[in-house]
This record gives structure tokens, C-alpha cells and sequence, in this order.
């Protein structure tokens, strides 16, 4: 009886020995899944960031102005049940002798596809980076360093298309009636909300 108990007992502790050694392989392989997956995003979003800025440089080149948009159609569409915000992006340059400084502003202009119920004041609230000011200096641009202007949605905001104006100005101030628009750049861009 006891040779087979301790036959038993050895059994048992490789079978045990075994399914830890198997479990750890598993977690070591799990392990390196994950830090592969990440660094992957990682490198994803890198590739994208590079993408947007390459693409803002070939449209400064090609047309030749003061302010690139991306993307250049200036056309956004948005899902509400979307958790990560997203926007344009857009690039001035300084085509002159001097240092300079700038400020841009975005804000609502046409929210009338949304609904009596929806303001201009409730479009103007899902902005993030709405505003800001920097400094150029000649002949340079800020494609390395350009803004990204966001939308923040919630459940309130209606589907529909609203109409947002991108103003940039000379000096430190620029609000929707400033006068010191910088070369007529002001365009618009239309969000669509579904």
C-alpha cells in the first residue's frame, strides 16, 4: 500500500509540477502579446501624427498660403457614440519680414440644421482648443507645432450639420468680430453629426 500511495504522490506533484510550468508559459506568452499590441498602437498613432504632418507640408507647398486645414476638404463627420474626440488640424505660415504674433479662434456660425432647441452657444461649448496664439518667425510655419481644434460630443447634440468658422488674426486677440484677420483666413468648416 505504500509503494502505491508514494507512486501516487509522485504522479501527482509532476502532473502539478507540469500544469506550472505550462501556466507559466502561457503568461510569459500573454506578456509579450501585449507589449507587442502596444507598441504597435504606440507606432500606429506615431505613423499618423507623421502622416497628418507630411500631408500638411505637400498642401503649403502646393497651394502655396498662409493657412492649411486638414483635412483639406474641411468636411468632418462625427458619431456621437464615438469616446475619443476628434477634429482638424491646421497650419499658419508667416510669409513675412518680421516676427509675428497670432491668435485664432473657432466658433459656431450656422447651427439652424440642428434644431430650435440647439444654440450657437451649445455648438460652441463641444470645442476643444478653440482658441490660442503663438508667435512666427519669418518665412516659418508651425506644420511641426500645428493646432488640432476637437469636438467633445454628448447625448444632447442633435445629428445634424453645423457650420464652424476658423478665424486667424494678427496680434495676441481674436474674437468673431475682430478686423485684423491675417491674409482673409478665415474658412469655414462643416461638422456633420450622425
Amino acid at each position: 500500500m505504500n509503494f502505491k500511495n508514494k507512486k501516487a504522490a509522485m504522479e501527482m506533484s509532476v502532473g502539478t509540477i507540469v500544469t506550472i510550468v505550462l501556466l507559466m508559459a502561457v503568461l510569459v506568452l500573454g506578456l509579450v502579446l501585449i507589449q507587442r499590441i502596444f507598441s504597435s498602437s504606440t507606432n500606429a498613432v506615431d505613423n499618423v501624427d507623421s502622416q497628418i504632418q507630411n500631408e500638411i507640408t505637400k498642401l503649403f507647398q502646393d497651394e502655396g498660403g498662409t493657412l492649411v486645414v486638414y483635412p483639406s476638404s474641411r468636411e468632418l463627420t462625427l458619431k456621437i457614440k464615438d469616446s475619443t474626440p476628434k477634429g482638424f488640424a491646421f497650419a499658419v505660415k508667416n510669409d513675412g519680414v518680421e516676427s509675428k504674433t497670432f491668435s485664432y479662434i473657432v466658433y459656431s456660425e450656422d447651427v439652424s440644421k440642428c434644431g430650435s432647441s440647439f444654440s450657437k452657444q451649445k455648438a460652441d461649448s463641444l470645442l476643444l482648443g478653440a482658441s490660442g496664439s503663438f508667435t512666427l518667425g519669418p518665412n516659418s510655419d508651425t506644420v511641426s507645432n500645428r493646432d488640432i481644434v476637437k469636438f467633445i460630443l454628448n447625448e444632447n447634440v442633435p445629428p445634424c450639420t453645423m457650420i464652424y468658422r476658423l478665424k486667424i488674426c494678427e496680434g495676441n486677440t481674436c474674437t468673431p468680430e475682430s478686423q485684423n484677420v491675417y491674409k482673409n483666413n478665415n474658412p469655414s468648416i462643416y461638422v456633420t453629426v450622425k
